[in-house]
């Protein structure tokens, strides 16, 4: 790799382990986040109770709600300010057994902001309407695994 490669990155140092968990709608980063834009240096305190976004950073308007046998995977970033934003995959369908028929890809992710974790979610069958941001965590049929990141892989880990 040359240095040049770094060039103007967007990427973390430090992982905030992020958790989205229990009867509840927030969430939590346990630790400080050191990230950069653009390859400028930043840090995000630990943040605890925060709410969770209801729109699309891409978007700005709501995310799509999941029903049954539906999922997505949401990319959590930061901006230069320490703002924190999510960006929404598209919704697929999932099988009998909860697996996704075509695993989504990575929304787009604009230059200014820097992917810190993503979450992919799953409405199973038994599973109501999911509104992202006002649908408790742990809701009946509904799982979601985070996985924290320096920066995005190539994919989603969907299994």
């Amino acid at each position: 790799m040359n240095p040049s490669d770094l060039y103007g990155a967007n990427f973390c140092t430090t992982s905030g382990a992020l958790t989205a968990t229990g009867a509840e709608t927030v969430y939590d980063t346990t630790v400080a986040i050191g990230f950069c834009v653009n390859g400028k240096a930043y840090s995000k305190d630990a943040v605890t109770d925060g709410a969770t976004p209801t729109t699309d950073t891409n978007t700005g308007v709501a995310f799509k709600t999941l029903t049954a046998s539906q999922g997505c995977v949401l990319v959590w970033c930061l901006n230069a300010s320490g703002t924190v934003s999510v960006a929404q995959s598209e919704v697929q369908s999932l099988d009998a057994a909860g697996n996704f028929i075509i695993a989504p890809e990575f929304p787009s992710i604009p230059d200014t902001l820097t992917p810190f974790a993503y979450q992919v979610l799953k409405a199973g069958s038994t599973a109501g309407t999911i509104t992202i941001g006002s649908s408790n965590w742990n809701a009946t049929g509904f799982t979601n695994a985070i996985v924290n990141v320096f920066t995005l892989p190539n994919r989603p880990q969907v299994a």
